[in-house]
């Protein structure tokens, strides 16, 4: 349903340093580079951060949640690990959350800019 998506960055150089560690974890690298964007993706860019100079930072109230999809329990790991490594916060460690419908195991950070981005992924067992 989704092709891509972006978030809004205060400072494009600081995240790239926070998402590049970031989305490799998830196998996402930076395929497009220009003056106030930068692309990361598999094979195409499928998710940007965009420069908004002069942006306040997005209070965590505000909605922004984006959940990319991990192939396995290890990547969410890594891509929690790599996330707090790189200067982001937790939001939530990585574990199951069992819920009525699905189980999954998800992990939670918030980026410089205070943009929620989860990892998920749905073991078998």
């Amino acid at each position: 349903m989704l092709d891509h998506v972006s978030v809004g960055v205060a400072d494009l150089e600081r995240a790239a340093r926070f998402y590049e560690p970031t989305l490799a974890a998830l196998g996402l690298t930076r395929l497009v580079t220009r003056p106030a964007t930068i692309g990361f993706g598999k094979t195409y860019p499928e998710f940007w951060i965009n420069l908004r100079a002069g942006m306040p930072p997005v209070a965590p109230e505000s909605g922004i949640h984006i959940c990319l999809r991990a192939r396995s329990t290890e990547a969410v790991d890594a891509f929690h690990a790599a996330a707090l490594g790189a200067g982001g916060r937790s939001d939530g460690a990585p574990g199951l959350r069992p819920h009525d419908r699905v189980k999954y195991y998800a992990a939670f950070v918030i980026d410089p800019d205070g943009n929620r981005i989860e990892a998920v992924t749905f073991p078998s067992e």
